[in-house]
């Protein structure tokens, strides 16, 4: 008679340990080689349009309505605009309004010709800088991504933007 032997034999112990290898080298190949990206379409090379990297982006929130927007951070590789749009049926419309920023990272607001109102949509978008030091919608153009989608921060007015934030 073969005596008892208690808990888990060694063949268990090796099928085991080879399920936990294999799951490692699956996690591995799934994750391993990946990058995480957050950013949608915010990032891009203003001097070569082609390539995405992380030089210009905005960064704001939603806004109170009113004639000025501020900026958290205009990222930028060079002097660039970034101006505000109206909604135009989901895309930028009429320009309320623009400013200029350096190269580098700059926090900024910008007066607005026409005032945001509670519950519209509206776009800051990042436009190039032809020299002349003044924003032209016609030689200044939006900047692309990679994939040739403009660089862009949608936001929204509220009344109830910012009501968190008591200082």
């Amino acid at each position: 008679m073969e005596p008892q032997v208690s808990g888990v034999k060694t063949w268990q112990w090796v099928v085991t340990i080879i399920v936990i290898i294999a799951l490692v080298i699956i996690g591995i190949l799934v994750y391993g080689g990946k990058k995480s990206n957050t950013s949608i379409s915010t990032d891009t090379d203003i001097t070569d349009q082609s390539a995405t990297i992380a030089s210009n982006r905005i960064v704001m929130v939603d806004q109170y309505p009113g004639n000025v927007v501020y900026l958290s951070s205009v990222q930028v590789e060079k002097a660039s605009w970034v101006v505000i749009q109206s909604d135009n049926a989901g895309q930028p419309g009429a320009i309320m309004g623009s400013a200029h920023f350096a190269a580098g990272i700059n926090p900024g607001k910008i007066t607005l010709s026409t005032p945001t109102v509670d519950g519209g949509t509206y776009y800051a978008v990042i436009y190039t800088d032809d020299g002349s030091g003044t924003f032209n919608a016609t030689k200044d153009v939006p900047l692309r991504d990679s994939r040739g989608s403009v660089i862009m921060h949608i936001f929204h007015a509220s009344a109830t933007a910012g009501a968190g934030l008591k200082g």
